[in-house]
């Protein structure tokens, strides 16, 4: 068994928290508080207004700046331990958390629309439209503001990832170009699916309000909100599975194993040397680690040389490789 060629502790800790981190923490803090205000200004309204849908639809928002203060929290939890040497592998998975649970809050908010849809349904009551229409209208722009914010968090992120990456390229004499889909920060994309769907939900409420209050039809208006909960429903189970499955470190059908195996089958010794076992996982965003074991006859080959015929692949950051001579076979 050999050292790994890159101190992980070190790679860590450098990269637990990035740049593209602050940018997104600070877009995320910023519709935190975007969304609280706006949240207590409903309920306000609502209250003073003695108007039930201005102050349900307060109340709703309350439990996305929860969600998406979630969010926040991890980054600024994932910061704060990110020098923290009992975190083996960094602390980027304290966002990745925070998005699985942020998800799994979507699918209860779903639960609530679709519950209270069906009670306006079954049991109608009288819609104030003039007032439930501005709020729906100031929903949608706070929400479109608020997803303009993570947007540009998202740019400034994937920009710096993209030019960190090609900064410290590893000197192989050739270009070599991921064919990898790209790695998205989950908890950045759970804060943005919490607005996006407010937003959507916001649009349907739009038309449904309309359509009630130009033709009478009161029906549109759980109607719509029933296909909104479905939508979100659909977007939440979406996250968690995605999240889910870096939680749960299922890696091994990425493309990323398939160029492991490559490497190791590209070796000047590949006809005297057999990959016995394989396990990859993800340790950061767009970053994973391996450890592999290897049966040889070739009595030159050591770990060094697996881990530089590795380090054409930019998004390996640790390997551990354990080589078995098989002199008598």
């Amino acid at each position: 068994m050999s050292d790994a060629n890159h101190d992980l502790t070190r790679w860590a800790h450098n990269h637990s928290y990035s740049a593209g981190n602050a940018a997104a923490e600070r877009g995320t803090r910023l519709v935190m508080w975007i969304t609280i205000a706006t949240m207590l200004l409903e309920i306000a309204a609502g209250w003073w207004f003695n108007s039930m849908a201005v102050l349900a639809d307060g109340w709703h928002m309350s439990s996305h700046a929860l969600a998406i203060g979630l969010s926040a929290f991890a980054y600024g939890a994932a910061r704060k331990y990110a020098a923290d040497p009992s975190f083996a592998f960094g602390t980027w998975k304290i966002e990745v958390l925070a998005s699985y649970t942020s998800a799994i809050f979507l699918l209860g908010v779903a639960a609530a629309m679709i519950l209270g849809s069906l009670e306006r349904l079954w049991s109608p009551q009288e819609i104030h439209y003039p007032e439930a229409m501005g709020v729906a209208v100031l929903g949608l722009a706070v929400n479109l503001i608020c997803a303009l914010i993570l947007g540009k968090a998202h740019d400034h992120g994937h920009d710096h990832g993209h030019d960190h990456g090609h900064d410290q390229g590893h000197d192989h004499g050739h270009h070599h170009e991921h064919g990898h889909d790209h790695h998205h920060d989950l908890n950045l994309k759970a804060a943005y699916i919490h607005v996006v769907t407010d937003a959507a939900t916001s649009v349907l409420a739009i038309a449904a309000l309309a359509g009630g209050w130009l033709y009478g039809w009161a029906w549109l208006d759980p109607a719509t909100g029933i296909v909104g909960a479905v939508l979100v429903a659909l977007w939440a189970k979406n996250l968690i599975v995605q999240s889910g499955r870096v939680l749960l470190d299922r890696e091994m059908d990425h493309p990323v194993v398939a160029e492991i195996r490559d490497v190791i089958a590209q070796l000047p010794a590949a006809g005297q040397t057999e990959l016995t076992d394989l396990h990859v996982w993800r340790v950061g965003t767009g970053a994973y680690a391996c450890a592999l074991s290897l049966l040889t006859h070739d009595e030159t080959l050591t770990p060094l040389q697996i881990r530089d015929a590795l380090a054409v692949h930019e998004e390996i950051v640790h390997a551990t490789v354990e080589i078995h001579r098989c002199d008598l076979c």
